[in-house]
């Protein structure tokens, strides 16, 4: 994993030099490894390295092959850079380094647009084509790698991070409000192409975007999984038993596991004793992974709020003998590594367990630079409580879905914001609705699963485990979001979903490799006490910020709600989201970027 930026002049001009570099430095600990800028004709491009696949000084970037006429900066991993790479060589392309960044430079001459469908892994790239002054922006399958963009005078500027495009300046940072709405209906989600700010836009996943010298744009989603025939390795729908989309799953499952092993580096694990990581630890140990690194954190348990499950990820290490570290937060620590946590955020994010991961990345990045995560099994193997809700729905199902996600009404949200911000339409239902309509999603549950899979997760524990793992230069790898394994899930039948309470096919397939307890056990959540019950200290926090200067000069909220929720810190969401926090972290995250 890397950092990326870059300049596109579509008038003519050249390149701003300086906006790119400072691009590149505002996202430093994202590539601790190494620094480069190149530029030519319109075109400049930024890096900032974590070395991670050929840590010598070939893979450096941004990488430019003057025979082939391209150069690239790359965020990321290629799982199958080696495959690729011999077919390559077959095919007369000589290699000057062994990293998978070279792959793409090569590969990109070989198969134009072509090459996205080959690769497997996750990516945000920058292509510029000397020849025709063409760039080639592409972002992966599932969103795992960020990419931004911004219009400013006269060209196209773009960051694996925002708050990049902000420190090069010029950019339009007045509030979206409908992507505030967004913000307050799902607990912080802005889905693509928007951001909170009205000046910045992200790729969305699964899209390549064409910039021509002109300015000319073309943009294509290159995967989608909902509206294309079922997999070559799916079972055949009318003959196959559980048994055999069993096997099927098992199989993609262990390939995606070992596909993320790939490293000039070791690999460890995030445990938090839940099922989906536990399992990424057994077949990891099936694999022959002695003494594997594994990590989990514990808080200071609250009134009704226990704080860590270190009794279940002491079990699986315990199991499988790996070289377990645990880390034990005293509360205290939760708020001082506050500010931290939301320097590290792309955009704001409201998940208590934002600083668990924080204070974990940091830990974790003294012992190993990459380590596999579970993030991704509840969104694509039907684990959260609102899919038992969705595969009983009639109709289309939209008016469950919203009484179990969203976070307020549409009144609720006005009844938050300054009148300056309230709009007349429910622009946060509309776009659920809009999602449920799209072709392709053939039950109420395929819906739920198809927003929460590509919007929902993208924007939220995707980008959470980014963007605080990449604060301290540590790559995270999820391979329940390798794509072939999302595209037998999405062919597997409902049934096999929702079984045993949620994720039934995954539990049955864990049953002969994990304990019982840690299979049946209730679902958990990253346990934050001091983030869901607001103590004293985190209420005065969000209080000195709400009423700001800044903040009463930027009026987003209503006064009168935020003295309510002052008074009243213990509000909570459907989702148990603290709605007082929820307004304070937007505006603590403008102030810590200094946005006016």
């Amino acid at each position: 994993m890397c950092g990326i930026a870059g300049e596109v002049r579509e008038d003519g001009r050249l390149p701003d030099i300086g906006a790119v570099a400072r691009m590149a430095d505002a996202m430093a600990a994202r590539g601790p490894d190494g620094a480069g800028v190149w530029s030519a004709g319109g075109v400049a491009l930024g890096h900032r390295r974590l070395a991670i696949i050929d840590l010598s000084s070939r893979g450096h970037q941004p990488m430019v092959d003057s025979e082939l006429g391209l150069s690239v900066v790359f965020n990321g991993c290629i799982y199958n850079h080696r495959e690729l790479r011999r077919e390559l060589e077959a095919a007369g392309y000589h290699f000057f380094s062994t990293s998978d960044t070279e792959v793409l430079l090569k590969g990109w001459h070989r198969w134009g647009e072509g090459l996205v469908d080959r690769l497997v892994g996750m990516f945000a790239f920058a292509i510029a084509e000397r020849d025709s002054g063409r760039v080639v922006l592409a972002r992966d399958r599932l969103g795992v790698k960020p990419l931004y963009l911004a219009g400013v005078d006269g060209a196209l500027r773009f960051a694996s991070s925002l708050p990049a495009l902000v420190a090069a300046g010029g950019v339009d940072t007045t509030v979206d409000p409908v992507a505030l709405h967004h913000y307050l209906t799902f607990h912080a989600v802005v889905p693509a192409p928007r951001t909170l700010l009205a000046g910045v836009r992200k790729l969305p996943p699964a899209t390549l975007l064409v910039v021509e010298p002109d300015g000319r744009r073309r943009e294509r989603e290159y995967w989608n999984p909902w509206t294309a025939p079922a997999p070559a390795g799916a079972p055949a729908p009318h003959t196959a038993t559980a048994g055999d989309w069993r096997e099927a799953i098992e199989a993609a499952l262990r390939l995606a596991v070992r596909r993320r092993l790939v490293a000039d580096v070791p690999v460890g694990v995030l445990l938090s004793g839940g099922l989906d990581s536990s399992l990424i630890v057994a077949l990891l140990a099936e694999e022959g992974q002695e003494g594997l690194a594994t990590f989990s954190i514990g808080f200071e348990s609250g009134d009704d709020e226990e704080g860590d499950e270190f009794r279940w990820s002491d079990l699986v290490a315990e199991r499988f003998a790996t070289d377990h570290h645990r880390l034990r937060i005293p509360t205290e620590r939760v708020l001082d590594a506050l500010p931290g946590a939301i320097r590290a955020m792309s955009e704001p994010m409201v998940s208590h367990d934002v600083v668990a991961f924080y204070l974990l990345s940091e830990e974790v990045s003294r012992h190993v630079k990459v380590v596999q995560s579970g993030q991704g099994a509840d969104e694509v193997f039907a684990g959260y409580h609102w899919y038992q809700k969705m595969a009983r729905a009639e109709g289309d199902g939209l008016d469950v879905y919203v009484a179990a996600f969203f976070d307020r009404t549409h009144a609720q949200v006005n009844a938050a914001l300054s009148p300056d911000y309230c709009l007349d339409e429910d622009v946060s239902r509309a776009f659920v609705e809009a999602s449920f309509a799209a072709p392709g999603a053939r039950t109420p549950l395929r819906r739920a699963l198809r927003i929460d899979s590509g919007v929902m997760l993208v924007e939220d524990p995707v980008k959470r485990v980014d963007n605080m793992t990449m604060a301290f230069g540590l790559e995270a790898r999820v391979p329940f979001l390798d794509h072939e394994l999302v595209e037998l899930a999405v062919a597997c039948p409902d049934e096999l979903l929702v079984a045993s309470g949620g994720k039934g096919i995954v539990k049955d397939l864990a049953r002969p490799i994990l304990p019982a307890e840690v299979i049946d056990r209730p679902k958990g959540y990253f346990p934050v006490p001091p983030l869901v019950q607001l103590d004293a200290a985190a209420v005065d926090l969000l209080r000195d910020a709400l009423l700001a200067p800044e903040a009463k000069s930027r009026g987003l909220y209503r006064p009168e709600h935020v003295e309510h929720l002052l008074a009243h810190p213990d509000e909570l969401t459907v989702l148990r989201y603290n709605q007082l926090w929820e307004l304070g972290m937007f505006e603590l995250w403008l102030q810590a970027n200094g946005i006016e």
